[in-house]
């Protein structure tokens, strides 16, 4: 399928690059990955080209400002890859969009940035790398926190989707991993705590408060929709601390927009295709960390859906999500 459109697509800058190699960088491959996730010129447009892909909504590697403590070089940080990605943007604009980099230190910070990424920078979305940590490595921030409703507040007003990506849990929140760090990072754990970061989101009463928030997941849900059936039922006995006003499936099915990056599998994407209306599926895929070979050989084959649904999921739901202004 030519014409795709991709929103789980990374960069990284030199400040950032070195956060990638724990999850990227052991298979010998380093010199390779770190060139294409710094590369924003010719080698990612001819592969994108390559694979039907026509246009990218770029972001910065995870866990980039998510992990750096001081506020202040988090800013800078922040600030510098936004820029590196509109300069990007305004050479290839037919090709790259931006979703953009926020330290969410404190809402006031990251509502600041955001104004200036949208308004300014024309940035299509924000994508965040799972929890915010702070002053101490152990200190980590959700964003179900009440501190944050304000920097909501500011996502619903401008009416770009959010995009929550993975890293890899705390290990001193993480005993259950002891012995075991293969789990810890893509294969397992960052599922898992993408997962219950979604979850708490649902349970917050968050979407109560804004209605219109859109939320992005990658990898076919991070496993929510296999499990979504147990968690509605489940829910009925045991709601302690539950602050939704509706059940949390329909918090899931309204405000959840899942891609496919990173997770090329018929069965799990037929699963995820019968918990979640289409339109709420999206193509994607995770590149570098992934290749486009794999996404779109995979994607443009599949006998799962017919194909015109598989030129709404590649590309006209994302022309729709993000306002892209592309024919």
């Amino acid at each position: 399928m030519k014409g795709k459109i991709g929103f789980e697509e990374t960069f990284a800058i030199k400040e950032t690059l070195e956060f990638s190699r724990a999850f990227a960088g052991e298979s010998g491959n380093w010199g390779n990955f770190s060139r294409q996730i710094l590369d924003l010129d010719e080698e990612r447009l001819e592969i994108m080209n390559k694979n039907g892909i026509e246009y990218a909504l770029l972001s910065l590697n995870s866990p980039g400002v998510q992990a750096i403590l001081n506020p202040d070089k988090a800013m800078r940080i922040a600030k510098k890859a936004n820029d590196t990605l509109a300069y990007a943007i305004s050479k290839y604009p037919q090709h790259y969009g931006g979703m953009a980099t926020l330290p969410l230190h404190n809402p006031d910070m990251a509502s600041e940035e955001l104004i200036r990424c949208v308004k300014e920078l024309g940035f299509k979305g924000i994508m965040v790398n799972g929890f915010q940590q702070i002053v101490h490595p152990d200190h980590v921030k959700f964003y179900d926190f009440p501190e944050y409703r304000s920097f909501w507040a500011t996502v619903s007003e401008l009416e770009v989707p959010f995009y929550l990506h993975p890293r890899m849990p705390i290990p001193s929140r993480s005993q259950n991993y002891d012995g075991h760090p293969w789990l810890m990072s893509a294969p397992w754990g960052f599922g898992v705590e993408t997962s219950i970061h979604s979850l708490r989101l649902c349970g917050s009463g968050l979407f109560d408060d804004y209605p219109n928030l859109r939320i992005c997941l990658g990898h076919l849900g991070e496993t929510i929709p296999f499990a979504l059936n147990r968690l509605e039922e489940r829910m009925l006995f045991s709601p302690r601390g539950y602050r939704g006003k509706r059940p949390i499936g329909d918090y899931f099915r309204d405000h959840f927009h899942l891609t496919c990056s990173g997770n090329f599998n018929d069965a799990a994407f037929r699963c995820t295709l019968n918990v979640i209306d289409h339109d709420k599926i999206y193509f994607s895929t995770d590149y570098p960390f992934e290749t486009m070979e794999d996404a779109a050989s995979w994607f443009d084959n599949t006998k799962v859906i017919s194909n015109e649904t598989r030129e709404k999921i590649g590309r006209t739901h994302a022309i729709n999500l993000f306002k892209l202004d592309l024919e």
